[in-house]
């Protein structure tokens, strides 16, 4: 039977740690039995959750006799890893045992270096942090799981339900997993990434920016046909300088700003209100539904439809 070792670390966030035991747990091969043996495995005895004390049955020693390991995430992501941790992830690696990541698991991971040179996911409020602190890592925060083989990170909360499907199915194959992710009550495959639930209140800038002006006004513009020459003219600069200051001010382009801006009006109309596809693209600027949809699909990762479906009705 495949051995999961669920690794609970200090301030481990509860969720992430109870959907590898569930998911796993509830796993049944064709002929009824189950597919996993779980085990919880701490450094110390008790692990404090921030809301209860969880005793663990397993010390580390479990992760040696483990298939996989699942580090769930943890409520500090720069907390320092236990050296005995550390030590412990190493040699499970060496030995070939698939590690996984929930969330901002991904950071014992990086911290342990097991993802130097891997491309790898988290929660993607934490993405910037991880990128800045491991720059080795090539860090996708659009993506709900990233699978390096042997080494595999999720992003936040569901996506951890998303990766131990994907674990399941590749284990013991479709049919298992879709009869996991319906007694999960999820779909075997969720469509999109991390992408369409990233939140910006507007599009992403540091306060008191000297082109806040001109992002105010290409906010109040968004509907009309904005070209860089018009937005170069309103402020008062040349294209080149225009570029050189969103560089320098905001690390993009003017016109991918403006395509980044023109896409969060779009998803708060199809959150908030009934229009129907074709007028919120003509209402954020855009001269075609066909350009419309192709770039929503591609900053958001889901259609417009989609999107509404999973996100609309907040009026």
């Amino acid at each position: 039977m495949h051995t999961v070792a669920v690794l609970a670390l200090s301030q481990v966030i509860p969720f992430d740690l109870s959907t590898p035991i569930e998911v796993f747990t509830r796993a049944r091969l064709p002929d009824g039995r189950p597919g996993y043996r779980v085990r919880v495995c701490a450094e110390q005895p008790e692990i404090d959750t921030g809301v209860f004390t969880l005793r663990a049955p397993w010390g580390l020693e479990g992760l040696a006799a483990a298939d996989t390991v699942v580090v769930p995430g943890i409520a500090d992501p720069a907390a320092p890893l236990a050296p005995a941790v550390r030590t412990a992830l190493r040699r499970a690696a060496a030995d070939g045992t698939r590690i996984a990541s929930i969330c901002t698991g991904t950071f014992p991971l990086a911290a342990s270096g097991l993802l130097n040179g891997l491309r790898a996911t988290t929660h993607w409020l934490a993405a910037d942090k991880l990128a800045a602190a491991y720059p080795d890592i090539e860090v996708d925060a659009n993506v709900l799981y990233v699978d390096n083989g042997q080494i595999l990170t999720s992003a936040g909360a569901a996506a951890g339900l998303d990766l131990c499907l994907y674990l399941i199915r590749r284990d013991y194959g479709a049919a298992v997993a879709a009869d996991a992710a319906r007694l999960s009550v999820m779909p075997l495959e969720r469509e999109g990434g991390q992408a369409q639930f990233i939140v910006h209140d507007h599009t992403p800038a540091p306060a008191g920016l000297a082109l806040e002006p001109v992002l105010a006004w290409i906010r109040d513009n968004l509907a009309g046909p904005l070209t860089l020459d018009q937005i170069a003219a309103h402020a008062g600069i040349s294209t080149r300088t225009l570029i050189r200051r969103f560089r320098d001010q905001t690390g993009t382009t003017p016109l991918q700003w403006l395509h980044r801006a023109r896409i969060r009006q779009a998803q708060h109309l199809l959150e908030t209100t009934q229009h129907s596809v074709e007028r919120i693209g003509a209402q954020v600027g855009f001269g075609s539904p066909t350009a419309f949809r192709d770039r929503f699909k591609r900053t958001a990762g889901v259609s417009p439809h989609t999107y509404r479906r999973t996100f609309g009705g907040r009026q």
